[in-house]
C-alpha cells in the first residue's frame, strides 16, 4: 500500500475530523492553470523527481495524496501549488535536490487541520462542494480556519471515479492539541 502523509486524529465530529499533521517535506510546483488541468500539468515534474530526476539519481517512494493547494492571499485564480509529500522520515537537509527549476522542495511543521472525505471524481464542482460544506460545518463548531484549502487526491486518475478516494484538508487557527 502506498504511504500517507502521516496524522493523528483529535478529534471526530459527525461530518469532519480534526487532525494534526506531522512534519513532513513536500516536492511542489506551482503552475498557472485551471484546477482540472493543474495537477496533470505539474504531475510529470513531481514524478520525474522522484524517479531520479534529481542530483543524486535517487529513487524516491511515491506517496499519497497528491495535493493542489491554491494560495488563499493570491488575485490569481488560476495559480495552483501542486505537491507531493515525501516518505515520512524525509528531511530537507537528506533528500537530493531537483534537477527541473520548477520543482521546490518544503519543509512543513506540525499543523493541525480539518479533513472531510469524499469520493468520487475530484472535479472542481465536487471539490467546492464539499469544501463548502467542511466551512460550515467547521464554523458550527466554532473552528477558525485559514482560506487555504487542499484538494488531497489518494488515488491515480485512471481509476474509475466513483472508487476515486479524497479529502479537503484546511488548517485551521487553533494549536496543536
Amino acid at each position: 500500500m502506498t504511504e500517507r502523509q502521516e496524522f493523528n486524529l483529535l478529534r471526530t465530529y459527525d461530518d469532519f475530523e480534526l487532525r494534526e499533521y506531522l512534519p513532513c517535506v513536500i516536492a511542489e510546483v506551482k503552475v498557472s492553470a485551471q484546477y482540472s488541468t493543474a495537477s496533470s500539468s505539474a504531475f510529470a515534474s513531481l514524478f520525474n523527481y522522484i524517479s531520479a530526476g534529481n542530483k543524486a539519481s535517487e529513487k524516491i517512494a511515491m506517496t499519497a495524496p497528491v495535493i493542489a493547494v491554491q494560495n488563499a492571499d493570491s488575485s490569481e485564480s488560476d495559480e495552483w501549488y501542486v505537491s507531493f509529500v515525501m516518505p515520512s522520515g524525509s528531511t530537507f537537509g537528506h533528500l537530493p535536490h531537483p534537477n527541473d527549476s520548477q520543482v521546490k522542495l518544503r519543509e512543513l511543521d506540525t499543523e493541525t487541520c480539518v479533513a472531510k472525505s469524499f469520493r468520487g471524481r475530484a472535479t472542481d464542482e465536487l471539490s467546492r462542494k464539499i469544501t463548502e460544506e467542511l466551512r460550515a460545518n467547521s464554523a458550527k463548531a466554532k473552528i477558525a480556519l485559514s482560506k487555504e484549502t487542499r484538494i488531497c487526491r489518494f488515488d491515480p486518475p485512471f481509476k474509475p471515479g466513483f472508487l476515486q478516494y479524497n479529502e479537503i484538508v484546511i488548517p485551521t487557527y487553533l494549536d496543536a492539541v
